[in-house]
């Protein structure tokens, strides 16, 4: 097996634009579970809305790409809007339970024939975004070395737009956090009961934190809507959120960098068995008897056996404080 290029593949998905996407997503349920204690299981729901606010306004409507942002981000924020209002005052299971459903029914609504018109349905939206990709410095045909890793232009390009906005982010987020709004969101968290009796509006400061991840999650859509420049229903799948909490608990819970390093280490940690196991498995005599749909099957059961004994023996995760994590649910 070639050991040196499995690592070099596995690197260049430890930076590539799928992090930058699972960083995003993962930094907007940090607010929702790291630091305001709220079960959101449906963040790809709000991507799903950033992703195809660009691609609605622009493909359909045939209207800017700046207003198709805006129109997913805005959509986004409604819809944390609408979830939060009714379920916020209750125990934190419902906010999971309508979460997870609402991320459902959106997939399913724009995956539908009665849609189609404007979602395209199972074909999906294309051919948008070539006025941001226009604006890259690099050459889209060239191929890039960095850090000895090789990336085309375009990749090159969306990585920097990316992880710049990833970590103004993280430095959003920790102004935030090491703010009073902040504080009071953590007592919220730690004790509702006791943040109230302080004459502390727990409702408003829980909708705050819903809304302003759900917009992050949001952005996680723009991003990768403009760097795939197309978009399907199926891929945001409930799964999608999982593996950004998968990151979240990599990182650690309620730290600044902790979704990003997550991020960056599940992508990391997902490509070095891929890798390895195809190799493994290829060729006349394979190493390994395993079908590619098998190997793809694996390299999650590896990964999903290394989280689950990470939540035993660190379940704060890799940069977390244990008390962070020991939340009154």
């Amino acid at each position: 097996m070639d050991i040196v290029s499995a690592l070099q593949i596995s690197l260049a998905q430890l930076i590539g634009p799928a992090a930058v996407f699972y960083a995003l997503l993962a930094i907007g349920l940090n607010l929702h579970f790291g630091y305001a204690g709220l079960l959101n299981f449906g963040q790809i729901g709000f991507a799903l809305l950033g992703g195809y606010g660009v691609g609605i306004m622009t493909v359909t409507y045939q209207q800017p790409l700046w207003l198709g942002v805006l129109v997913g981000l805005a959509a986004a924020g409604l819809l944390a809007l609408v979830l939060g209002i009714p379920t916020l005052r209750l125990r934190a299971d419902y906010l999971a339970i309508a979460t997870i459903a609402a991320s459902e029914v959106l997939r399913l609504v724009f995956r539908s024939t009665a849609s189609s018109e404007v979602t395209g349905s199972t074909r999906g939206l294309y051919g948008f975004g070539q006025s941001f990709a226009d604006l890259s410095p690099f050459d889209a045909g060239k191929q890039y070395s960095l850090l000895g890793l090789k990336f085309g232009g375009n990749d090159l390009w969306f990585m920097l737009v990316g992880w710049t906005l990833v970590l103004l982010l993280c430095g959003f987020v920790y102004l935030l956090t090491h703010s009073p709004w902040g504080r009071v969101l953590k007592a919220v968290r730690e004790d509702e009961d006791a943040a109230r009796s302080l004459g502390k509006n727990v409702f408003i400061y829980k909708i705050q934190a819903l809304v302003l991840g759900g917009v992050i999650g949001g952005l996680g859509g723009v991003f990768t809507a403009l760097n795939t420049r197309s978009l399907n229903p199926d891929f945001f799948s409930t799964a999608q959120t999982f593996f950004a909490f998968g990151a979240l608990i990599l990182g650690g819970a309620a730290t600044v960098f902790g979704p990003v390093l997550g991020a960056m280490l599940f992508w990391f940690l997902l490509s070095i068995p891929d890798t390895l196991l195809r190799q493994a498995a290829s060729g006349d005599n394979p190493l390994i008897p395993l079908t590619d749909q098998q190997v793809g099957a694996t390299r999650y059961v590896l990964l999903g056996l290394l989280i689950a004994a990470m939540m035993v023996f660190r379940p704060q995760g890799i940069l977390g404080n244990k008390r962070e994590v020991q939340l009154n649910a």
